[in-house]
């Protein structure tokens, strides 16, 4: 049977920290679904198309992986249904910090609820990467700084042509 994992998060934009969990989430599952979503309570810099398109750019141009183990989709709805959707048993999440831990535990503990089948696991990005957050790369961008330690080629070409 294959071990099947969907990577939920707004990825607006991915950085080098998801793809840490990405990389990492490839060694022990045999197909990962990257799933970006909208939640209305977020400020996006992306529209959820546009990250997808983000998305696809930088992990299968930049990075080159491998397109048969990942999938790029959207939803809009509880990631149990979309675990349900594409069969998945596992939710991967990223920690970064201890701060991350208490909303990741929750989460996990309320997903676990909603569907006892599916387990959550946390993986955390390399030990330079852990600072990065979209958040942050978002306000060097409007404040001109440099990504390039951040994000891949892709991401920063998309986010000069949006902040032109």
């Amino acid at each position: 049977m294959q071990r099947i994992a969907i990577y939920p998060g707004t990825f607006d934009p991915i950085t080098y920290g998801h793809i840490d969990i990405i990389k990492k989430s490839l060694k022990i599952v045999d197909k990962l679904i990257v799933a970006t979503t909208d939640t209305s309570e977020k400020d996006y810099l992306f529209s959820v198309d546009e990250r997808i398109e983000i998305l696809k750019k930088s992990l299968f141009n930049d990075l080159k992986f491998n397109k048969n183990k990942i999938k790029i989709v959207s939803f809009d709805d509880l990631t149990v249904k979309l675990c349900r959707k594409f069969k998945a048993t596992i939710i991967v999440r990223g920690l970064r910090a201890v701060s991350d831990f208490e909303y990741e535990f929750q989460l996990a503990g309320m997903n676990k609820k909603l569907d006892k089948k599916i387990e959550t696991i946390f993986l955390m990005s390399e030990i330079e990467n852990e600072i990065i957050s979209s958040k942050f790369i978002k306000e060097i961008a409007h404040l001109k700084g440099d990504l390039k330690k951040f994000v891949s080629k892709s991401v920063i070409k998309a986010i000069d042509e949006k902040l032109k």
